[in-house]
């Protein structure tokens, strides 16, 4: 199957100003996952779906092609499936719609080729028709409040168990947001992300962490360092 991945990023950010081409190790923080995609031998070609110039250079220099989000869906409400939408229509228009799509958050940057490579063999294998990352918290206990009412949602607090005991009757699973696998005529037909079949590819917590503020910067940026994936950083191939 084609695949493309398509990169959304809007000029605007009110909690970090420029945040998707902000400094981040060394690089504009969208090139690490322009660098990831282009890495992954399963992935075609890659966009970013853009409404800023600045941005629409830092993706050309990095090796991805630009896609123009026009103004009626760049703005703070915007959601990202209306970018997606649009950049395969754009596609569509060049015959180049793909069969699937790869989503790809900027702000989810401690990710690897590989990992996409994996997740793209897996979505095959498995027959699947969506797939998203997620992680796999130990020892999360998680409740539910409503209307003063509390209930536990992963065990049952009146028969506590151990951990190691308890294994086996399913897990609970966090959509990290890094990255999502969609066939494209169900994100067409939908608008949605997930559909269908739907899958997910565990990642390691410290890959869940996203950039959404000054401390979740400073928190994804030590991550990156101590796993050593500042270590092959991405290469500008123009200009």
């Amino acid at each position: 199957m084609s695949t493309i991945a398509i990169i959304p990023a809007r000029g605007g950010s009110k909690a970090i100003p420029k945040k998707n081409i902000m400094d981040f190790c060394g690089h504009p923080l969208l090139a690490w996952t322009v660098a990831a995609a282009r890495g992954c031998p399963a992935i075609d070609g890659v966009y970013v779906s853009t409404d800023c110039p600045e941005i629409s250079a830092v993706a050309r220099r990095y090796g991805a092609g630009v896609i123009r989000r026009p103004d009626d869906i760049s703005g703070d409400r915007a959601t990202s499936e209306s970018a997606l939408v649009h950049a395969c229509r754009e596609l569509e228009k060049g015959g180049n719609l793909p069969d699937r799509v790869v989503f790809l958050q900027a702000t989810s940057p401690v990710r690897e080729s590989a990992e996409l490579n994996g997740a793209l063999e897996h979505f095959d294998r498995a027959g699947l028709d969506s797939l998203f990352a997620a992680s796999v918290p130990e020892d999360l206990l998680v409740w539910w409040e409503e209307a003063g009412a509390m209930k536990s949602l992963n065990y049952d607090f009146r028969s506590r168990k151990r951990r190691q005991d308890a294994e086996g009757g399913g897990r609970l699973l966090i959509e990290t947001g890094s990255f999502y696998i969609t066939r494209t005529p169900i994100l067409l037909e939908t608008g949605n992300r997930l559909g269908g079949r739907i899958g997910a590819w565990i990642v390691p917590v410290w890959k869940s962490w996203e950039i959404d503020s000054a401390d979740g910067l400073a928190l994804v940026e030590a991550m990156m360092k101590i796993h050593r994936l500042d270590r092959n950083p991405p290469v500008p191939v123009n200009g």
